[in-house]
């Protein structure tokens, strides 16, 4: 019985995440394909990467012809990010069975960091409820990037502003993780930091550097200042 609540619980929480993969999913699969990706490939990719701005990246890379190592290493950066995500949501589940945790670790994602940490803080939540949302997200990511690779072949590349999905969507959740004036100057230091850095430091690494450094500064406004 706890499980079935648990279970309806967590889809409750995960199905907003699934309707915003929804048209992404699909943005990303018509990508793709444009780039020479098979829906199969697709698939694949949705399986074993399951990062959707990594996925961008490199289906945008493949299609300027950028070599393996470079793709990889841009990736990786990108993806560093996940060390932060998995540090924050570390001290909710201690002592939890480690199977279910590396299941958990592999659904992570920008989405659902920001739905399992706000419920997790508010203290009634726990790791079944977070993996349903976690697995729910998986399941429409991979649906959607398949179904947006067999009718890529349909759609042109840029109609209904499919290149701006992506950053629509992580305005949102950014929007969303507003709690105070500490996260809005926190945010306001972040961006400020990535366009200066992206005109300083070539590749990728500029948005983990401003990350971490804005996350350092709201920390210590959050110690010292309030």
């Amino acid at each position: 019985m706890r499980q079935n609540n648990d279970i309806t619980i967590g889809a409750s929480a995960a199905w907003p995440i699934c309707l915003g993969y929804i048209p992404i999913g699909l943005a990303f699969g018509v990508l793709a394909r444009k780039a020479g990706l098979t829906p199969l490939q697709i698939g694949m990719m949705s399986v074993f990467v399951f990062a959707g701005s990594s996925q961008f990246i490199a289906v945008s890379m493949l299609a300027d012809g950028v070599s393996a190592i470079a793709i990889i290493l841009t990736t990786f950066m990108v993806n560093l990010r996940h060390l932060l995500m998995s540090s924050s949501l570390a001290v909710f589940f201690k002592g939890e069975d480690r199977k279910k945790l590396s299941l958990f670790a592999y659904g992570v994602t920008d989405e659902s960091f920001a739905v399992n940490l706000a419920r997790l803080r508010d203290g009634e939540w726990n790791l079944n409820r977070s993996l349903v949302v976690n697995q729910m997200a998986n399941a429409a990511w991979l649906a959607s990037t398949v179904i947006g690779g067999f009718g890529g072949q349909f759609i042109p590349e840029k109609a209904f502003g499919i290149d701006y999905a992506l950053i629509a969507m992580f305005i949102c959740l950014l929007v969303f993780q507003f709690r105070g004036r500490r996260y809005v100057i926190t945010a306001m230091i972040a961006g400020i930091l990535a366009v200066i850095f992206s005109l300083l430091i070539p590749g990728n690494s500029y948005i983990i550097l401003a990350s971490v450094i804005a996350a350092t500064i709201g920390l210590i406004f959050r110690k010292y200042l309030t």
